[in-house]
């Protein structure tokens, strides 16, 4: 591949001699070997199809413009960094380690010794570092490069295998020049090859006549970053022998047509180009989401569209808007246009969980099929979360577009192209789940993601193959949602993360319905690249701090200064009347045999699942099982998943909702009913909690009208009502529950009641105006200085505050230990980009615990032993889509169960709670659970539940686990007392 991107492959034609003895890959089944000037042209091949064909137009601009040539020198760099990646190959300490291979090249005059000779030193001279250190050789001696000059290049190619070389590891292998020429006779032959080999890439891939201008660039860090996780991907690629195959196999065929093949079998969608849309907001929101004839786009979603079209370039956007005002639409046709203007060629929708993931996931799959697209478009898509292949829309969706990754005939006729008369056509893009793309590390490379903010918290954090994650945001507009619902850790995290996101001029949009001032300043600063280490005090960011408006917008560019905007809201400012009420069960249900003596559906909110289910219990007494139901995270997954659809297929808006209980019906509830569920109900009972989580349970409360003035309501419960419990209210200072200070600090539960009391003390008088008093109740409960309720509260809140100042700066300076630094100044080297840091982040327990500050918790499967000893699934599972049967199949112990039977056990994963994670405990727990170790489990064809700890229930579904009964119920989930 030369310059001329449709020119011939010649870097063959360049090499004589023993440069043809060097191998790259080698396959001990087999026996088969790749020359290594075969791998370099391959990767060197990928590289270039990747930046016509697969990379985004901003990547690629970004890369660009650095350098003089802009994109044309960017792709000439890619692709000779891809084609020079494995110079590091060509050296003893690599070659010597399969004999035979080695003795071809000693027959060439490329004498070494054995690898059991060289011993211990060879690990100085991985080839990663090897080729960095003889990259830089070459460009100092050949071509008079300064040595400081070099690093911002070569460390490309020392970090192709996920980890950028330190200065030390650099140090100590120019101590053993041994490992990189054998010395003697043969060192000038070894010299010979290597430059040879550098040569002829050059040559080939037209970098010598720009390597003089390229020596006084100061390439950005983050073009070093990107152009390392494309030479990754590339080598990827190439090193796939599904479709590169190895010698002798594949010896016949022509560079050209071993690359045309393998392209075509590997068939990678090619990212989204969006074209800005001309339509108004109205037009813009009614088209790509269907809304029905007569409605109005939200004043919110109007006025996020004006301003994304009127920044100079896209940025950030911030979009603080109440519960139900359509944020949701807005970030999504904002992300079209930002796209459109930046040439992001994708979108990464994050969010706080799993669950609210999996909602997440098909509303997005609408919105990409109201995408107008060029007719044979493709558009890759992802669930990011690790148990995304439990999820029916993306399980379908993976079958759909299922195909192997292989080599394909070069000769064979290309599809067919659709064509408009196709009624076969379901969408106007093609959604594929690409089987390439579904790796643990190269799935956020596809285009369209929604997944939980993890992924996008990993970006930030130290571990290898941090270059492919880069690669993977960089390319995409981020959709972050939930913001306020992130601690200080995770806080320190994101931040950082969004720093780089400025510096790589990614377009983001954050969406909240309750977020501090505070916290706002310091996401925006973060992104305009003015954090707390380099100040936020410009007038334009102290005003962000201090703006009070609701509705608001904030908008900022990287570098520049923020610029706010206040729409009108939509809602309907209707008012919730709290009311403090003792905690206590028995008063809990007489409370509530009062308020439905004439019907009605009430949610009742804990802050602990042992508090779900001691109210759901009492409560069951009073009103029968049949019309109390639980809802909380100690569910099995495919429960849980079951359980949201049904509060919302009863409690969800008009005319969509079936079935809402026309007499009295209680859902006693954890934290999961404060995210991401549509449901409405006429009564709200909620433990304490911080207040902007408050305001999102009351989210769930009348919210949606449901006749005249709410006539449809029973007529006790018209007026929208929140009773607060779980507070001993009679004490001289408020006193929380004990659950409710372990999970959110006796701090932010006094300031929410501090912030509340006006509304407490006046009742029905002064209710909470929604959205009016959103933010001014938000801003007084994190406002440093803010009301702590009477005089006589001083004295605990400020113990309290003295205990949270503690544990946020426990939590801060724990997450800074792994955090990546700031990009540094352009044309510094990413030596030792990633030290110190935590290897392989992925999301698992414990990666999701390196970026949440979380006890690391124990995952099982959940499985039933039937008295004669065999395994079932559980036997309540409900059939699949298609009518097969999923509960109680059988799983044999001595081989694989079928895949069926498998998947249906693999959905019923289930987090134990946090009696199990800590440590003693937890470790006894998996040594209990690992008696139950089934070897024919543990093979690749059982990839639903190898690795996997099981946890076996008997016929009465209990089980007793690390010093506890535990029992399990598929109407209030898991049970967990100490034994």
């Amino acid at each position: 591949m030369t310059t001329d991107r449709d020119g011939p492959f010649r870097l063959q034609a360049r090499l004589a001699g023993p440069v043809f003895s060097v191998w790259a890959k080698h396959d001990r089944d087999s026996d088969g070997w790749l020359p290594l000037w075969r791998h370099m042209e391959d990767s060197a091949a990928v590289a270039g199809l990747l930046w016509d064909t697969w990379l985004p137009a901003n990547v690629r601009k970004l890369i660009g413009s650095a350098l003089p040539d802009g994109e044309r020198d960017g792709r000439r760099l890619a692709v000779w960094l891809a084609g020079v990646h494995d110079i590091g190959k060509a050296t003893p300490a690599f070659a010597c380690q399969v004999d035979p291979l080695a003795d071809r090249m000693r027959g060439q005059g490329l004498e070494m010794r054995s690898a059991q000779a060289m011993g211990p030193d060879r690990r100085l001279a991985p080839h990663g570092l090897a080729g960095q250190v003889l990259l830089g050789e070459w460009l100092q001696e050949r071509h008079g490069w300064r040595a400081k000059q070099t690093g911002q290049f070569t460390v490309v190619v020392g970090g192709h295998h996920g980890t950028p070389p330190e200065h030390g590891q650099i140090a100590a292998l120019y101590k053993h020049g041994h490992l990189l020429r054998s010395p003697g006779p043969s060192r000038a032959e070894w010299r010979r090859v290597q430059d040879q080999l550098l040569d002829a890439c050059a040559d080939e891939y037209g970098v010598r006549e720009r390597l003089g201008e390229w020596q006084d660039v100061q390439l950005p860090q983050t073009a070093q970053v990107l152009l390392t996780g494309l030479v990754i991907a590339a080598d990827w690629i190439a090193s796939n022998a599904d479709i590169f195959p190895y010698f002798p196999q594949d010896a016949a065929r022509s560079s050209e047509e071993r690359v045309a093949a393998a392209w075509r079998g590997l068939d990678l969608p090619a990212p989204w180009y969006p074209e800005e849309p001309v339509a108004d907001a109205q037009e813009l929101i009614a088209s790509r989401f269907g809304l029905p004839e007569g409605a109005k786009a939200r004043p919110v979603q109007e006025a996020a569209v004006e301003l994304a079209r009127a920044m100079d370039e896209p940025g950030l956007m911030v979009i603080e808007a109440p519960m139900g005002e359509g944020k949701t639409e807005a970030a999504l046709a904002v992300a079209e246009i930002f796209a459109a203007r930046s040439g992001a060629g994708g979108v990464f929708f994050a969010l706080p969980t799993m669950a609210t993931g999996n909602a997440m996931f098909p509303r997005l799959l609408d919105w990409l099929k109201r995408l107008p697209t060029a007719a044979d478009a493709r558009h890759s898509v992802l669930l990011a979360h690790s148990k995304s292949a439990l999820n029916e829309d993306f399980a379908e969706l993976m079958r759909d577009s299922d195909q192997p990754i292989v080599a394909v005939d070069v000769d064979a006729p290309a599809a067919p192209h659709w064509r408009p008369a196709d009624t076969t056509r379901a969408a106007p893009a093609e959604l594929v789940a690409h089987t390439w793309l579904r790796g643990r590390k190269k799935a956020m490379l596809s285009s369209f993601v929604a997944g939980t903010v993890d992924q996008l918290l990993f970006a930030g954090l130290k571990s290898r193959h941090l270059a492919m994650r880069h690669l993977a945001v960089a390319g995409k507009v981020v959709i972050i949602d939930e913001a306020h619902a992130y601690d200080t850790y995770m806080s320190v995290y994101l931040d950082r993360v969004l720093a780089w996101l400025g510096a790589y001029r990614v377009p983001v949009v954050v969406l909240s319905a309750t977020l501090p001032a505070a916290r706002r300043r310091e996401l925006v600063a973060a992104y305009a690249g003015r954090g707390t280490e380099t100040g936020d005090a410009a007038p334009g960011f102290e005003a962000v701090g201090e703006a009070t408006a609701y509705p608001l917008l904030t908008a900022v560019g990287h570098g520049e200064q923020p610029v706010m905007r206040h729409p009108a809201s939509s809602a309907r400012g209707a008012g919730v009347v709290l009311e403090r009420i003792d905690d206590g069960l028995g008063l809990l249900v007489g409370r509530l045999a009062d308020e439905l003596d004439g019907g009605g559906c009430v949610l009742v909110v804990r802050n602990t699942v042992k508090r779900v289910l001691e109210a759901a219990h009492a409560l069951r007494a009073e009103f029968g099982d049949e019309n109390v139901t639980v809802a909380h995270s100690c569910f099995i997954d495919v429960d849980r998943a079951a359980k949201d659809a049904d509060l919302l297929k009863r409690f969800g808006p008009p005319g969509k909702a079936e079935g809402r209980p026309a007499g009295p019906h209680i859902v006693v509830a954890s934290q999961v009913a404060e995210q991401s569920l549509d449901v409405d109900f006429d009564l709200l009972v909620t433990d304490l909690c911080p207040v902007d989580l408050l305001l999102q349970r009351m989210g769930r409360l009348h919210r949606h009208v449901r006749g005249a003035a709410q006539q449809d309501r029973p007529e006790r419960l018209r007026q929208a009502r929140c009773l607060v419990t779980g507070v001993d209210w009679a004490a001289e200072v408020p006193a929380p529950v004990r659950g409710s200070v372990a999970v959110y600090g006796a701090y932010a539960l006094l300031r929410s009641a501090a912030a509340l009391l006006p509304h407490f003390e006046h009742g029905g008088s002064r209710p909470v105006r929604l959205p009016d008093d959103i933010s001014p109740l938000v801003q007084a409960a994190y406002a440093e200085g803010g009301p702590a309720g009477p005089d006589g509260w001083a004295p605990a809140v400020a113990e309290a505050l003295e205990r949270h100042e503690r544990h946020c700066a426990d939590q801060a300076e724990r997450a800074a230990v792994f955090r990546l630094e700031e990009a540094g100044r352009a044309g510094r080297p990413l030596f030792g980009w990633v030290a110190a840091g935590v290897g392989d982040a992925d999301d698992t327990r414990a990666g999701r615990a390196q970026v949440r500050d979380s006890r690391e918790s124990l995952e099982v499967v959940v499985v039933q032993r039937r008295s004669d000893g065999s395994l079932t699934t559980v036997p309540w599972l409900a059939p699949d889509r298609h009518g097969n049967r999923l509960g109680g199949l059988e799983l044999p112990r001595d081989q694989p169960p079928p895949r069926r039977a498998a998947r249906a056990a693999a959905s019923c994963g289930l987090r134990l709670p946090v009696q199990f994670s800590y440590a003693d405990v937890m470790d006894r727990a998996v040594a209990e659970l690992e008696e139950l170790y089934v070897p024919a489990w543990q093979v690749k064809e059982s990839h639903w539940l190898s690795g996997q700890l099981i946890l076996a229930l008997d016929e009465h579904c209990q089980t007793r686990l690390a010093g506890f009964s535990l029992s399990y119920s598929e109407s209030d989930g898991l049970e967990v007392i100490r034994a």
